[in-house]
């Protein structure tokens, strides 16, 4: 199968890319600097090139609190940029994975919201990702599947277990004393690009599953505890890391106070399971490059 990754200067898209061709697929890498998805002319010529059967949109508007001060700019990428590739796939037949976030819900719920449960973000984050998430339904209603993940980390770029790791090593060559404060309310699911673009590899390898699945690691932390865990990774005393709440932190974006995916259909259509977050954490440490003398 000929696959077009977008956004395959990213973390995912990176992961994406790799897990493609190792199942075997012609994979043509599209990253954000060479390839403008807010362009419905450009992506429409480089679809009429390449004619891919498939295409994994990873790219994204990602800055959470940026998108919250300049929301028409994440609206581009994650709302008009969807629809873009949408539109553009659907006239070439081609299908469409399309990476979403946790964040099109409240994040309010006791229980982990199931795939069709109402989307209600609070966030611009949000709000601009579930206008992508709807187009791509809308105009790929037979071959179009939205893929929701949430609190990824990876190689190949920035993301939460690194900064505890340059943290840690600050801390250890005496350039911080403090305890490391790190948000303990917020419950979500740590997650492993390598283990979703697992996923995304299978789905390509067979017939299209269209609608929504959630593709996180399973079980459920807080922040505070998954920087215990990479603490311990790294060979430092997890008690320092010292549990803090959101409104000490502060941000400029309202986070999910528990965002925990279900994955039922993803169970139901009979893909892998996704491992817990844990395992998943101990299989990606020696992808990440990390250590208590500093970061790659």
């Amino acid at each position: 199968m000929r696959a077009i990754v977008t956004g395959a200067g990213g973390m995912l898209g990176q992961a994406a890319t790799t897990a493609l061709r190792a199942a075997g697929h012609l994979v043509v890498p599209l990253p954000h600097s060479r390839f403008d998805i807010t362009c419905a002319s450009t992506v429409g010529e480089a679809f009429r090139i390449h004619s891919p059967d498939a295409v994994v949109n990873c790219a994204a508007f990602v800055n959470v609190d940026v998108a919250e001060t300049n929301e028409a700019a994440a609206l581009r990428v994650n709302g008009d940029g969807a629809r873009n590739i949408a539109a553009a796939c659907a006239r070439i037949g081609a299908r469409l994975l399309h990476v979403s976030t946790d964040y099109v819900f409240a994040g309010d719920s006791d229980a982990p919201y199931a795939e069709d449960d109402p989307a209600a973000p609070r966030t611009a984050y949000g709000r601009t990702k579930l206008v992508g998430e709807r187009a791509v339904l809308e105009l790929l209603p037979d071959t179009g599947t939205v893929v929701r993940t949430a609190w990824l980390y990876g190689s190949g770029g920035a993301h939460f277990v690194a900064t505890i790791a340059r943290l840690v090593h600050a801390r250890e060559n005496g350039h911080r004393t403090d305890p490391i404060g790190v948000v303990d309310d917020q419950f979500g699911q740590p997650t492993w690009t390598g283990d979703v673009a697992a996923g995304l590899a299978e789905l390509l390898d067979r017939p299209p599953v269209p609608g929504v699945l959630h593709a996180t690691n399973s079980g459920e932390t807080t922040w505070h505890g998954l920087a215990r865990e990479a603490v311990s990774l790294l060979g430092g005393d997890p008690g320092h890391v010292r549990p803090i709440s959101s409104a000490e932190l502060g941000r400029p974006a309202p986070r999910p106070m528990r965002s925990t995916l279900s994955h039922g259909r993803w169970t139901r259509e009979g893909l892998s399971p996704m491992r817990h977050w844990r395992a998943a954490l101990h299989a990606a440490w020696p992808t990440l490059g990390l250590s208590i003398r500093g970061t790659r």
